[in-house]
């Protein structure tokens, strides 16, 4: 038989085999949730997705509002219809050509500054009028026009090409400018004059409406 003392030794062994047990099971528990454990329970992964899809969601939809103010002020400043509005950024890109111009050959942070901004307008107003306004011409059996003036904004291009990788300080510099802007002038002039006019003309109001809302959309995604 077990003495009374004998038998509290044995109770002692065994409660302390029970707590180092447990111990052991919390360390490795602890040792398995590791950084490569991160949200195994989903209860940190879930606020912080959700966090960043929010964020991301406000980010998105700012970004959109700005685009849509953007082209709205530009649409409401030309007069609302699709030939006002792209005859008014004719009349901003000539201005922004001016700018250039009048800058000095020590000024070539300003130039490269300008020709950004230049790159800028122009890709803009190409999109929409490459995207709107030329396949309709095309639809409405003005081909001719629709490719040739299509053509010139190869040139278009062309033009930004040798301005960007020029020096701006280069003898060159101004004078490729200035043949640049007579490009454009004319290119503007043709579609002002003569083009756009007696396309509008064949078209109904519904059907004019409806090339103003597409190119403001395309507008809107190049803003």
């Amino acid at each position: 038989m077990a003495t009374r003392n004998e038998t509290r030794t044995r109770t002692r062994n065994t409660s302390g085999g029970k707590n180092t047990s447990g111990t052991r099971k919390s360390n490795n528990s602890s040792a398995d949730r590791s950084a490569f454990s991160f949200g195994d329970n989903g209860s940190g992964a879930v606020p912080l997705l959700g966090a960043l899809a929010a964020g991301a969601a406000i980010g998105i939809g700012a970004n959109w509002i700005r685009k849509f103010a953007q082209q709205a002020s530009e649409s409401v400043a030309a007069g609302g219809e699709w030939d006002q509005i792209l005859a008014l950024e004719h009349k901003a890109t000539l201005a922004k050509f001016d700018l250039i111009l009048a800058t000095e050959d020590d000024e070539t942070l300003k130039r490269t500054a300008l020709i950004k901004t230049l790159h800028y307008a122009l890709n803009k107003h190409a999109h929409q009028e490459e995207q709107v306004v030329y396949p309709a011409l095309r639809e409405a059996n003005e081909t001719v026009d629709a490719d040739h003036l299509e053509h010139e904004h190869g040139y278009v291009k062309t033009y930004l090409y040798r301005l960007e990788n020029m020096d701006k300080d280069s003898a060159e510099f101004l004078p490729t400018v200035r043949e640049f802007r007579d490009l454009i002038e004319e290119h503007a002039r043709m579609e002002e004059e003569q083009v756009y006019p007696r396309f509008k003309n064949s078209l109904s109001d519904v059907q004019n409406a409806k090339i103003t809302n597409l190119m403001n959309k395309e507008g809107m995604k190049m803003a």
